[in-house]
């Protein structure tokens, strides 16, 4: 069920916030350096692992993952198991980070950005029936360390972002970004140098 105001002190969870609180006398609540700070409604599994001083707000649906020092995610993301998320990114709201992403180190991901990480997906087999974990192939995304994704971005399976590389708002990201560029449209192509401003 869900988890309203998960609040992480060292391995154990305590649920906090409206209808969270347990039966019997109250402790003095302590906040400790480098504690997690979340908001209200959010649910982290016990299997995530997270880093020092992670901020995350309300809404928030983590399990499975890793999330790196001073990390912050934003209202209504969700990160799957196997996902990876380096130190001090930034993580917009209604963002999906699925199984088999790696950020590394200072990314930015901008609000209601979505990776992939299947080519062909269907809900069920030839026969009909349900289709499980084996039955399909996933294919892994990398986006290096300071990369910036803009809004509403999608990003397709099996593709690296380069190093400080920038995907523009609402594009369609179908192939590997060099480091440094900046892409945009659909699919995105390079129009330009993040760094030096030139245009192709």
């Amino acid at each position: 069920g869900l988890l309203l105001g998960l609040l992480l002190f060292g391995g154990g969870g305590r649920a906090r916030g409206r209808g969270g609180r347990r039966a019997g006398p109250e402790r003095p609540r302590r906040r400790r350096r480098g504690a997690l700070m979340a908001g209200e409604f959010c649910r982290v599994a016990p299997d995530v692992e997270l880093g020092r001083d992670v901020k995350i707000y309300a809404f928030v649906n983590l399990y499975g993952c890793r999330v790196g020092d001073e990390t912050r995610i934003g209202t209504f993301v969700e990160i799957q198991k196997g996902a990876r998320v380096g130190a001090r990114c930034k993580i917009s709201s209604h963002t999906f980070i699925c199984e088999g992403v790696t950020l590394e180190d200072e990314v930015f991901v901008g609000h209601g950005v979505m990776f992939t990480n299947d080519r062909l997906p269907r809900a069920t087999r030839p026969d009909g029936t349900p289709q499980t974990e084996a039955d399909w192939k996933l294919e892994a995304t990398v986006v290096r360390r300071g990369a910036s994704i803009g809004s509403n971005a999608t990003i397709l399976c099996g593709l690296e972002i380069g190093e400080r590389a920038v995907v523009g708002a609402g594009s369609v990201v179908t192939r590997s970004v060099p480091p440094g560029a900046v892409v945009a449209g659909n699919p995105a192509r390079v129009i330009r140098n993040a760094e030096l401003g030139t245009l192709n």
